[in-house]
């Protein structure tokens, strides 16, 4: 079953206390009227990884395909998905990529659903982009986050 009849919006956003350090991920996620606001973080990871894990996180709570529209401040991430790179990284085995494990999983994702990426300037005073800010933020100041398994031990 494909709803294509609406669109599904995400907003998206990635934090981290340090580069690498404490990172956090948020995401507003509004199907059909109804939204949603999701966040989570790790204890020690990289602002990349942080603003991929968002877009990964919202386009995961979909329980259909659906046609997305997602939201993003981070030009490495809706660049590599807009013009290609990351399916070319993936042919070629992301050799030399960083983030290989989250980036395997966004576009198979995205080959799940007709996704389209788009940049929202950050700290610009886009509401959405502000409140994924402040969702990301705090939950990288959380105490006792888990690990980036892939990131701490890759």
């Amino acid at each position: 079953v494909t709803n294509y009849d609406n669109y599904v919006t995400l907003f998206t956003d990635g934090a981290c206390i340090g580069n690498p350090g404490p990172g956090g991920y948020g995401v507003i996620l509004d199907e059909a009227g109804k939204r949603r606001e999701l966040s989570g973080g790790f204890r020690r990871t990289t602002n990349n990884r942080m603003e991929l894990m968002a877009a990964i996180v919202g386009l995961s709570e979909l329980k259909q395909a659906s046609k997305v529209r997602v939201f993003s401040d981070s030009t490495y991430v809706v660049n590599s998905m807009k013009l290609g790179w990351a399916r070319k990284w993936r042919l070629n085995g992301y050799q030399k990529k960083k983030n290989p494990d989250l980036w395997d999983q966004l576009l198979s994702l995205a080959d799940h659903h007709s996704v389209e990426f788009i940049w929202v300037e950050g700290h610009a005073g886009h509401p959405e982009n502000e409140r994924c800010d402040q969702l990301s933020v705090k939950a990288a100041q959380c105490r006792g986050l888990p690990a980036d398994e892939f990131y701490e031990n890759g």
